[in-house]
């Protein structure tokens, strides 16, 4: 069967919310933070916690029941809490599981809730005394590029899928450079956005080399937040008098497979086929093309990702990339708006709330109340959250 679960019956995004994501240091407890963005997400829902049966928590760094403890600062209503870490897929990881508990039948009314308090710096593993899961992804990458224990990681891996998009197409570096300046001038018109101020090519290209061709303005910073849905039956909202404007068109997760360890490229082990097949399954399962899209939000934790991401959820050929980003089809006036939000290069990235904050950075979009960055007319809405270790989710949201 498909990874793609046939949804049995509509699955609702009734209430979204996000708290402004903040640079380490500077958050409120994450347990404050976790209990805020539910919050949000009930208000605008116009739902009460105790009418939620089940709630999925995502996070990376913390201690086991660390979403009991967000939770329990909405209510203490005796549900079934499941704590999930995902890497950076974990928000919509939370977000997958609590859409299939109502598509199953289980629940007609489940909240997914994702928050992170990071630490300043790059990610690095919380244990040296066990083996690693990113182990085998790391002994790919020494093994096509070599290593550098100075460089962070993860911008040597996705650094290195760039040089090999580069290597086979002839993409110049500043293409790289032009994301940022897209994901800056979105940005501007986001008042939940981290970084909001423009940046021109030149800036972009001058910052800091950390992975050739990633310069520093070409990477996301960690920072901590929080973000949360609810979602629910479409009898539940009928019942309840609800918002049923936006639905989950399809969703599909995908984790590796050989080709991510065997394929001597660093897009593949950074994910690439994850993503490809993910797409494939939500548009299969949708019946439509990614032509048919009006606005996807994708997983830019650095701009090498964004531009292989467009190719791999087929918003334009392999090797036409670079083209897609010269002629501003990426954004306002072209072909599909890409992360209207400034995505994770201007948000920042606390890694359990990130897929969290896409959903709600589409429902908004397809409710007609992005605002300043409102794409006119958006009625089908992509989601794309990856994760190294792995696991991708792709999600297709619906304007009814």
């Amino acid at each position: 069967m498909s990874a793609v679960q046939a949804l049995q019956r509509a699955v609702h995004v009734v209430g979204v919310g996000m708290i402004p994501f903040t640079k380490p240091g500077a958050s409120e407890p994450y347990t404050v933070m976790g209990a805020r963005a539910a919050r949000l997400a009930l208000d605008d829902a116009k739902v009460d916690y105790a009418l939620v049966q089940q709630a999925y928590v995502g996070y990376v760094y913390g201690d086991s029941t660390a979403g009991q403890a967000a939770i329990y600062g909405v209510g203490l209503s005796g549900i079934p809490v499941f704590n999930l870490n995902n890497n950076c897929s974990t928000g919509s990881s939370a977000l997958f599981l609590a859409r299939q508990a109502v598509a199953s039948g289980m629940v007609e009314c489940a909240i997914a809730l994702g928050f992170e308090q990071m630490q300043p710096g790059a990610l690095k593993g919380a244990w040296d005394d066990r083996p690693s899961p990113m182990a085998r992804f790391a002994e790919a990458m020494d093994a096509h590029q070599g290593y550098e224990p100075q460089t962070p990681r993860a911008a040597q891996f996705f650094g290195g899928a760039g040089r090999d998009y580069m290597r086979q197409y002839g993409t110049r570096a500043d293409t790289f450079g032009r994301i940022s300046v897209k994901a800056r001038q979105h940005a501007a018109r986001n008042p939940l956005a981290l970084f909001r101020q423009p940046l021109t090519l030149d800036e972009v290209m001058a910052s800091a080399t950390v992975f050739d061709p990633l310069t520093r303005f070409q990477c996301c910073p960690p920072t901590c937040g929080a973000a949360a849905a609810v979602v629910c039956s479409a009898d539940f909202a009928k019942r309840h008098k609800l918002d049923q404007r936006v639905v989950i068109a399809a969703q599909a997760m995908t984790t590796d497979t050989p080709s991510t360890f065997e394929s001597d490229d660093m897009r593949k082990v950074v994910g690439y086929d994850m993503s490809a097949a993910a797409a494939r399954q939500v548009y299969e399962a949708a019946g439509i093309g990614p032509e048919d899209l009006d606005v996807v939000e994708l997983h830019d934790c650095f701009t090498a990702n964004e531009l292989i991401t467009y190719e791999a959820l087929g918003l334009t050929p392999e090797g036409t990339a670079e083209k897609f980003i010269l002629d501003g089809d990426n954004t306002y006036g072209g072909r599909i708006v890409t992360n209207p939000s400034g995505g994770l290069l201007s948000k920042g990235h606390p890694l359990g709330a990130t897929g969290l904050a896409q959903c709600t950075e589409l429902v908004w979009q397809l409710r007609g109340q992005a605002e300043q960055r409102q794409v006119e007319g958006a009625r089908l809405a992509l989601q794309h959250n990856l994760g190294l270790g792995g696991a991708c989710v792709v999600t297709l949201y619906q304007a009814v």
